[in-house]
Parts: structure tokens; C-alpha cells; sequence
């Protein structure tokens, strides 16, 4: 197992048919056998590795695929939803990523079946979308502030089950976190907000209301893990009393899940040498020097973190498996080295040739070239010196 990691953390926090919302340790770090500094090292190694996953899976979705990553994340006030936020998206890039935050229903969503403003934010294929509160509001709050009658909101469990599946069909992977904070630590958390100046926006007086509803909250999700928790759309309970473990626990599973779809770039529908005589027609002799003389410490700088990153996927992959299958894997990648030093090769030549086509003058010496002017300039000189020799004598 990775790291500090002694099991994957979607075995470790999945709601299975034994779960007991009563007795869940909030406080712990189930898997996880490191500490916050541990944790901290860890979730930046692994910053790398989730953004070029995230960016292949970008890449996917303009190429014409399907899929796609709904993160739903649920939790009373001060549970550490914002967080992941901050410190889990902030990891990948914001072009990649679409955010949404459910309140209270404005009027126009109540005129409409509760999942329309839902479907309305999905994200887009190549995407991954974070709800910050979900259409899981309609059978928590729905039920605990008593908005509809109990016949309606017990039907929409079946409603959200079917619904998910077909999502997942369409091409989603839904990844369901539920912060759960034990309700001690929220008012620790509720009362550094009354006492911090630059933290009080974030109070409401209504948090209070909420909190005095708490066993009746609990009483909710616990049939929401019991009976929205499926195989094509599992719940993981986080314990959220330390914030840095959630974090790192849906960094690790996100991680995880991009790493399984197993997404390599996808391959042009052009051709690399034509595009490229197109585009050095359009250049002057000189930026087209510029471009050759960096071309190879930037490709073999793009393709060395490439590598890294299938070498850091297929040992997370297989972690588990025998190291003959490893061994596979690993082989399979130093194929993909040569493939790509011959691809740099033949770009150099490319690039080469063009430029010598409309500026011989400017084309760089190959490497080993450079030490024959060097020798041609050393008998000249010793030519020189017979020279003087002679008028000496003379």
C-alpha cells in the first residue's frame, strides 16, 4: 500500500450493510496509519500525479469521450465542505473543474421537480463537477424542517437511486462524501467563528436553529447511507473532526478513480510533420532557429514528467498484485520511453531540414560536429607561426 496508506481508503470509509452512523469514530483516520504532517507531504506528492490525470481526462472529453466526475459532498454547517474545495480542486486546474453550491431553492426551482436545478449543473464531459450540498438536501433538510409530507420525501430515495444509475450509464462516476463531525467539534468550530473577526461572515444565527435539530439530522443520513449507498453510486463517510484527513481521503480517492480509468492522450487526426511545414512557412527563419534550439529540453522535460506520472499510476494500479504484473506494467512504460526518444529524434531532423530549406546559415551543428572548426582553427594558427619562424631566419 502507497505511502502511509495500510488500505485503500474507498474500502476503508464505504458504506457497507454494517454501518453504524451511531457508533462512527469521528475523530479517526480509518486506513491511514501517518499524521497530519504525513498527510500533508503525501496529498502534495500527489498534486503531480491528480493534475495531469485530471488534465488526460480533459483531454478525453474533447476528444469525443463520455466520461466524467460528479463529487457530492454533504455535511451540517462547519463539516469542512468549502475545504475540499479549497484544498482538493485547488490542486487541479480551475478550467477543468465545475463548482456548484445549493441553498435554500430560489422561486423559479420550486416550480420545478426538485432534481431540475440539479441536472441543470452537471458537469460537462471531461469534467469534474463538486456539489457543495446536493439534491441529498431534499431528503435531510426536506425531511428534518418537515417541507413536505413524509410520503413524498420517503419516494425520492428510489427516485435518486434510479436517477444515479442512469447518470452512471451516460458516462458519470459519482463520488459521494459525507463530512460527518462529531457535535462537540462543531461548536468548538461554531464558536471560533463568533470569536474571529475575519470569520463571522460565515456565522448564521440560523446554524443554532440547525444545531438543535442534531439527533434528527443524524437519524437522516443514516437512512441516507442506508438506502442511497449502491454499488454504481457508494457513500464514503469521512470522520471530519480532523480536517486534514478529509482532505486527504477524497484527494486519495479521486486520485484513485482517475487512475483506474486508465486515460492516455489522445492521438491527433493530423499528421505532426505536416502541421508542422504549415506552421514554419508562417515563421521567420529566426524564431524558427529559437524553436529548434528548445525543442528538446522542452519535449524531453514534458515527456520525463509523462513517464513519472504512468510509472506513479501503474505502481498505485497494481499495488496489490504480483510483481510479475508490475514487472508488465513497468516494461510497458520503458517501451513508451523509446517511443517517444524516437519521436523526439525525428522531430529534431523534421525541424532541421525545414530550416535548412530557408536559413542553412542558422542551422545548429549536430552533436560531435563542434570540434572539427576547432581543430582547423589550431593549424592555422601553427601555420602562422611557421610564418614567423621563416622571417626570422630570413
Amino acid at each position: 500500500m502507497t505511502d502511509f496508506w495500510t488500505q485503500d481508503p474507498r474500502d476503508a470509509l464505504r458504506v457497507g450493510p454494517d454501518f453504524d452512523l451511531a457508533s462512527f469514530d469521528r475523530r479517526g483516520t480509518p486506513g491511514w496509519s501517518g499524521d497530519k504532517a504525513a498527510a500533508k507531504e503525501a496529498m502534495a506528492g500527489r498534486a503531480d500525479l491528480l493534475n495531469e490525470l485530471q488534465e488526460r481526462l480533459y483531454a478525453h472529453g474533447r476528444a469525443g469521450g463520455d466520461k466524467r466526475i460528479l463529487i457530492v459532498v454533504q455535511g451540517l454547517d462547519t463539516a469542512g465542505k468549502g475545504g475540499i474545495a479549497r484544498h482538493v480542486m485547488g490542486l487541479v486546474d480551475p478550467q477543468g473543474v465545475e463548482m456548484h453550491s445549493f441553498g435554500v431553492p430560489t422561486e423559479e426551482e420550486r416550480e420545478h421537480h426538485y432534481l431540475w436545478r440539479i441536472e441543470k449543473a452537471l458537469p460537462s464531459v471531461g469534467k469534474i463537477g463538486l456539489f457543495d450540498r446536493s439534491h441529498y438536501e431534499d431528503v435531510l433538510v426536506v425531511r428534518v424542517d418537515e417541507l413536505v409530507e413524509r410520503d413524498v420525501w420517503e419516494k425520492r430515495y428510489d427516485e435518486i437511486n434510479e436517477w444515479e444509475k442512469n447518470l452512471v450509464d451516460e458516462g458519470y462516476t459519482i463520488l459521494k462524501f459525507a463530512m460527518m463531525v462529531s457535535k462537540d467539534e462543531q461548536s468548538l468550530r461554531l464558536m471560533e467563528r463568533i470569536d474571529r473577526p475575519d470569520k463571522r461572515w460565515k456565522y448564521s444565527t440560523g446554524d443554532l436553529d440547525t444545531r438543535s435539530k442534531w439527533d434528527a439530522f443524524q437519524a437522516a443520513y443514516a437512512d441516507v447511507f442506508r438506502l442511497t449507498s449502491t454499488d454504481h453510486a457508494p457513500w464514503y463517510v469521512l470522520p471530519s473532526d480532523r480536517k486534514w484527513y478529509s482532505r486527504l481521503a477524497v484527494t486519495e480517492i479521486l486520485t484513485r478513480t482517475l487512475v483506474d480509468f486508465d486515460l492516455h492522450w489522445p492521438k491527433p487526426r493530423w499528421q505532426p510533420e505536416t502541421q508542422r511545414r504549415r506552421l514554419a512557412r508562417a515563421m521567420s527563419p529566426e524564431a524558427l532557429a529559437e524553436s529548434l534550439a528548445d525543442t528538446e529540453a522542452i519535449v524531453t522535460e514534458a515527456n520525463d514528467t509523462s513517464l513519472a506520472v504512468r510509472r506513479a499510476a501503474a505502481l498505485l494500479r497494481h499495488e496489490e498484485q504480483d510483481q510479475s504484473v508490475i514487472d508488465a506494467a513497468l516494461a510497458e512504460i520503458e517501451a513508451k520511453r523509446q517511443e517517444l526518444a524516437a519521436d523526439l529524434a525525428a522531430t529534431l531532423e523534421h525541424k532541421r531540414g525545414l530550416l535548412t530549406e530557408v536559413a542553412p546559415e542558422l542551422v545548429p551543428d549536430v552533436a560531435g560536429e563542434d570540434e572539427q572548426p576547432k581543430k582547423k582553427s589550431k593549424k592555422k594558427k601553427s601555420k602562422k607561426k611557421d610564418k614567423k619562424k621563416k622571417k626570422k631566419k630570413k
